[in-house]
Order: structure tokens, then sequence, then C-alpha cells
């Protein structure tokens, strides 16, 4: 399969910060997860892939021709950013046929895409509200509806998940995965493994403006459940559970968190410290109320995997 998207030694700073530092890539069709902290050059990356600001070293190609400059090529192009970029004083239905009309689509083929972009994101029901009356979720599917309204070829999406409830995620996602079966190629940045885990298994990791890894999510998790984790348990009786717990050798410490009756564990195999939660609490007559795993995210990930 032949690459839509081609970088090499691609590298972009601001004054004395570094955006990007030479990336050499090759996206082909379907879904790719670029993943990294806040900060680790996504959006960077995003915006050099699309055309928006110009490298400082290298270059990057869509189908074999420069993407900087090349305005024709914008037209197979759909982008959402991360930041909000309204015209807040438009509608809704203003809006994506504004930037429709940009395409220099007919004023009925206007209508007729804006019409299914929104119905897609749900929005059609107050296309005629003002963006600034508009919630953060509308405001953030409204973003997804002007990229995809014109039926580009590559979609670049960038944290679009964010602002969303359960339900419009699931959504989204479900609707991402629809354009992987037609052949396009998109790409989704986010913070968070399990939002590119449930689109694909196509990843890419940025630490630091530099490609730190890339490869099958696997991959990924393996690096997760390889680094010690923190997991906090609620409990009826916590300093009884610790006295438990401490006696393993899978758990590497243990203290109180300043949360009523909250114990905090450290522990370095997951899965035997969940299979073993179950059994000591009806041992002990312990009840549970709530277990999270505070660092179980990509930054924590970084974060041990850097410093080892």
């Amino acid at each position: 399969m032949k690459p839509i998207i081609e970088t090499q030694h691609l590298s972009k700073w601001y004054g004395n910060v570094l955006g990007l530092s030479d990336v050499t890539l090759e996206i082909e069709p379907g879904i790719t997860g670029i993943l990294g902290p806040n900060g680790a050059g996504k959006s960077t990356f995003l915006k050099l892939i699309t055309g928006q600001i110009k490298p400082n070293i290298g270059t990057c190609s869509i189908k074999g021709k420069r993407i900087w400059n090349n305005y024709p090529l914008f037209s197979f192009i759909g982008f959402c950013p991360e930041q909000d970029a309204f015209f807040d004083e438009l509608t809704g239905w203003q809006f994506v046929t504004g930037l429709l009309r940009l395409h220099h689509y007919s004023s009925a083929e206007r209508e007729d895409k804006a019409q299914k972009a929104l119905e897609i994101v749900e929005l059609v029901e107050d296309k005629d509200r003002v963006i600034k009356s508009y919630s953060r979720g509308m405001r953030q599917r409204l973003k997804f509806a002007q990229a995809i309204a014109h039926d580009p070829e590559i979609i670049v999406l960038d944290e679009p998940l964010n602002g969303l409830d359960p339900l419009g995620r699931r959504k989204i996602i479900r609707l991402i995965k629809s354009y992987k079966g037609e052949g396009r190629t998109i790409m989704v940045s986010s913070h968070v493994l399990p939002e590119i885990e449930a689109m694909t298994k196509r990843i890419i990791l940025i630490h630091q403006g530099k490609i730190f890894a890339q490869g099958d999510i696997h991959y990924i998790r393996d690096l997760i459940e390889t680094h010690p984790h923190i997991i906090s348990i609620k409990c009826s009786d916590p300093r009884r559970l610790a006295s438990n717990f401490i006696q393993e050798e899978f758990v590497l410490n243990v203290k109180f968190s300043s949360a009523e009756k909250t114990l905090l564990v450290e522990t370095n195999n997951r899965d035997k410290f969940f299979s073993l939660i179950p059994s000591l609490s009806v041992k002990n007559n312990i009840e549970v109320e709530e277990i999270t795993s505070p660092d179980d995210n990509l930054q924590a990930v970084f974060d041990y995997l850097v410093g080892k």
C-alpha cells in the first residue's frame, strides 16, 4: 500500500522552543493515532502535514506533492483543530456553508453538504443558533462537521474528543472508524491512550518533538504494564486491607491517602493485584467502594520510560 503522507527530516522550532525534530514517517490509508503528553509536539506535527505552517527543515508531501503553499492539495484535507477557531457571531449553518464556499461549491452544493455534515454530528436542530451560544460539546461537534463537510480523502483530527460527553465520544469514534472502511486516511491525536485504542492499533508516539516509538498498540500496552502503578482503593477498612497487601511480593509500597478511607498501593503487577482484591475483601469483610488508577495514562508511561 502506497503512503499518502510522507515526511522527511521534518523539523520546526519557535525561537528557542523546539516544536518538532527530524521526523521521518510514511502514513498509509487507514487510521493512525498520534499519541503524546500535552506539549509533546502533536499539534505542530499536524499543522505541518496540513500545510498550515512552514517547516524550518525537511519536507512533507501529500500524494507525492509538497504540501506547503500548494493550495490545490487543501481540498483533499479536512482538519479539526484542538483549539476553537470560530466567528462567534455566525450561526453553525453560516460557519459551515461559509467554509464550503472557499472550496468553490455552488450554493446548492454548499447547502447539501452542510446539511449532511450537521446531520452526522447531530447539530441540525441547532444550526441557526449563533456559535457563541453553543456548549463546549456542540462547538467540538461543529469543528468536526466543518472538517468532513467537503468529503475529504484525508481527515486530520487534533484531540477531537475533547469536551464531548461519553455518548458523544462513542458516536465520534464509530464515525472515525467508518471512514477507514471507505479507504480514507485518518490521523487522530490524543494524550489519552484508551481513546486511540478504541479506534486503531496503528500508533505513533511523540515526546519532546521526536518520534519516541511507532507500531502496534499492543506494544504501548506492554510498556504500560511493565511500569509500576499506583492504585487508589476507597474501602470501609483501609488499614486492615493494607496489612494484607504488604505481604505480597508484587506490592512495592502502601500508604494512606489524605482522602477519607482511601488506600494507595504501588504495584508492578496489576493483573495479580486486581485478582487479589475480591478474595481479600470477602475474607476480611471489607466493603470496597471505589478502585481507580490515577497514573494509568500516557503521561505516566512517558514519565516512567523517559526517567528510566
